[in-house]
């Protein structure tokens, strides 16, 4: 079993998304199959053709969600330990090479965003953190090499 630990708001987000493929995708796909077929012979017709592999996409993809919401845990940070970088912590790293501070907030694939600052536990860099104390020292193997990250700040 491949559990996956998301947030209230992760397990949210993805239940409301799961709803949404399970109704109007469906509804979606099926619709463009009937348009297509309506469109004459089915062995020379490339519209239905997608419409049918769209379909199977969709099908995949709600398969795909069911599975993580059924071995989802959801973790709450209100009794968090925050003397190591663990899952749903934030975490402030010092570069050593560049001299430069990012925070990160460590979640699940799923609700990884680079954009929000939240990053992929199973990342390498995510990888690399999990553990690491305030002090220590991070070495973590990325495409453009090593790279040493300082932890600074642990908090919630």
């Amino acid at each position: 079993m491949n559990v996956t630990y998301l947030t209230q708001e992760g397990h949210d987000r993805l239940k409301a998304e799961l709803e949404e493929l399970k109704t109007t995708g469906r509804q979606d796909a099926a619709r463009a199959i009937a348009e297509a077929r309506d469109k004459g012979d089915l062995s020379e017709n490339a519209e239905y053709d997608a419409a049918k592999n769209a379909q199977g996409m969709l099908e995949l993809k709600i398969n795909e969600l069911e599975k993580v919401m059924a071995n989802a845990r959801i973790l709450s940070t209100e009794d968090m330990d925050t003397s190591e970088v663990r899952l749903l912590t934030s975490v402030t790293i010092l570069n050593k090479k560049t001299k430069k501070e990012d925070t990160y907030t460590l979640v699940s694939e799923s609700e990884s965003s680079l954009k929000d600052k939240k990053i992929s536990a199973s990342s390498p860099i995510g990888k690399g953190l999990l553990g690491k104390k305030v002090g220590e020292i991070a070495a973590i193997n990325t495409p453009a090499g090593q790279v040493e990250f300082k932890i600074l700040k642990i908090f919630i």
